[in-house]
C-alpha cells in the first residue's frame, strides 16, 4: 500500500490530501507514518516527533487509529486471496502473491496487478503499487520503484540490467549497517557486489551473508512464499505503548495509562476476531533502561478489564518507585476468536465485562472512538 497509515487516516479528510500530515510523533513519541507531502520535507517513520516538527513545523498531526488499520489490512488481504491462495502477508500494508498458477483464470500478471489496484482503490479508497518479477526480492524492489500508485514489471531477461546500477542499499534486506560495511570495502552498486567472486565475498562478509548477497545481486535468490491465512494462523501479538510527556512515578497515573492501553489493544483484537492468552507489559525508566514482564492466563481473552487487571498485577509486582518514561501493554499467543467462546465457562462478572466491551465497540462504530470509555479516563490528564 502507498503511505498506508496516512492514506487510511486521510480517506475521510480530503482537505488534508495535499498538505503535510504526520501520524503519531507526539511530544516525545516517534512518527508512525507520514504522507508524501510530509516526506518531501524529510519526515520519515521512526524519527522522533521533535525532529519531525523541526523539519516540517506546518504539518498536521493525527493520532493513529489502529483499529481502522487492522480492518483495512484484513480486507485488502482478502482481496489478494480472491486472486490466489498463495499470499504471504509481509506486514499490515504489504504482501507477496504467487500468481503463476492463475494465469488461465485471472489473466496475465500485469492484468492481475491492474485489477488489484482498481479493486483496492474502489473498495478501500487507498492506492497501492505493484512490483512484478520472478523472485521475491526483485518484486519487492520493483514495487518500491513503482510508488506511488504504479506498476513495474521486471522480465527475467532484464533482471541483471535492472539490478546492477542500483545502490547496494536498495537490495532487499540490506539495512544501513550492512550498506555502510559494503561501502567501506568499495562496493557501492549492486553490480559491484555481483562482480566480486563468491569466495572473496564470503571471506569479506561471512559464508552465509556473502552467498545471500551474491544471489540477491544476480536476482537468483531462492526465497519462497510462506502462505498464511490470518484467520487460521493470526498475528502472534498486538500491543500499544505510550511515552509520557513527563516522567512519572505515580502509580495511579501509570494504572490509568495501562487501562487506556489495554482498552486500545483489546479493541484491535476484537476488530480482528482474535483472543490471546499471555499479557505482557513494557516499562522504560527515565534512564532508558527497559524491562518486560509477562504472564499467561488460564484461558484466551479479549476482555479489556482482564488484560488491564493482569497488567497492573505485573507492574505492582515490580515494586518500583522509579520514574517511568514509557509504558506498554501487549497480548501474545493470539488465536482466532472463533470457538473460544464455546470453550470458556465465563463467570457472570467476566461475561458482564465482555458485554460492556462490545457495547463500547458498537458505540465507537456509530458515534466515533472514545465516545464511551471508563470513568477514570474521562477527566484524567495524561502526563
Amino acid at each position: 500500500m502507498d503511505a498506508f497509515y496516512a492514506s487510511v487516516m486521510l480517506r475521510d479528510r480530503p482537505e488534508l490530501r495535499d498538505v503535510p500530515v504526520v501520524i503519531g510523533g507526539g511530544h516525545r513519541g516517534v512518527v508512525l507514518a507520514a504522507n508524501y507531502p510530509a516526506r518531501a520535507f524529510g519526515v520519515r517513520s521512526g524519527m522522533s516527533g521533535t525532529d519531525a516538527r523541526r523539519l516540517c513545523p506546518q504539518a498536521v498531526r493525527l493520532a493513529p487509529d489502529y483499529v481502522d488499520f487492522e480492518a483495512v489490512s484484513r480486507s485488502v488481504m482478502e482481496t489478494f486471496r480472491q486472486v490466489t491462495p498463495l499470499v504471504e502477508a509481509y506486514s499490515l500494508d504489504e504482501a507477496f502473491l504467487d500468481v503463476r498458477a492463475v494465469r488461465r483464470s485471472q489473466g496475465t500478471p500485469l492484468q492481475v496487478a491492474e485489477w488489484l489496484r482498481a479493486t483496492i482503490f474502489d473498495e478501500q479508497r487507498i492506492t497501492c503499487s505493484v512490483g512484478l518479477a520472478g523472485t521475491v526480492s526483485v518484486a519487492k524492489l520493483a514495487s518500491r520503484r513503482a510508488k506511488p500508485d504504479g506498476v513495474l514489471m521486471v522480465p527475467p531477461d532484464r533482471v541483471v540490467d535492472y539490478l546492477h546500477p542500483l545502490d547496494v542499499g536498495e537490495l532487499f534486506g540490506v539495512g544501513p549497517k550492512t550498506r555502510a560495511k559494503l561501502l567501506r570495502i568499495g562496493l557501492v552498486t549492486v553490480g559491484d557486489v555481483a562482480r566480486i567472486p563468491l569466495p572473496t565475498l564470503q571471506q569479506m562478509l561471512g559464508s552465509a551473508t556473502g552467498r545471500h548477497l551474491h544471489e540477491l545481486a544476480w536476482g537468483t535468490d531462492r526465497s519462497t512464499l510462506t502462505p498464511r491465512r490470518s484467520d487460521d494462523d493470526p498475528e502472534r501479538s498486538m500491543g500499544a505503548e505510550e511515552t509520557f510527556s513527563r516522567d512519572t512515578a505515580d502509580p495511579a497515573v501509570i494504572s490509568r495509562e495501562l487501562l487506556r492501553l489495554s482498552g486500545k489493544v483489546t479493541a484491535r483484537m476484537r476488530a480482528a476476531g482474535l483472543a490471546g492468552r499471555t499479557v505482557a507489559i513494557r516499562i522504560r525508566y527515565s534512564n532508558f533502561e527497559t524491562i518486560t514482564r509477562s504472564r499467561s492466563l488460564p484461558d484466551p481473552t479479549d476482555v479489556s478489564t482482564v488484560v488491564h487487571t493482569e497488567a497492573v498485577r505485573l507492574f505492582t509486582a515490580l515494586g518500583t518507585q522509579r520514574r517511568i518514561r514509557l509504558v506498554g501493554v501487549r497480548v501474545e499467543g493470539l488465536r482466532s476468536r472463533v470457538g473460544v467462546d464455546r470453550q470458556l465457562a465465563l463467570g457472570e462478572r467476566d461475561r458482564g465485562w465482555r458485554e460492556a466491551d462490545r457495547a463500547v465497540d458498537q458505540a465507537g462504530r456509530r458515534f466515533g472512538r472514545g465516545t464511551v470509555r471508563p470513568a477514570t479516563l474521562i477527566r484524567s490528564d495524561r502526563p
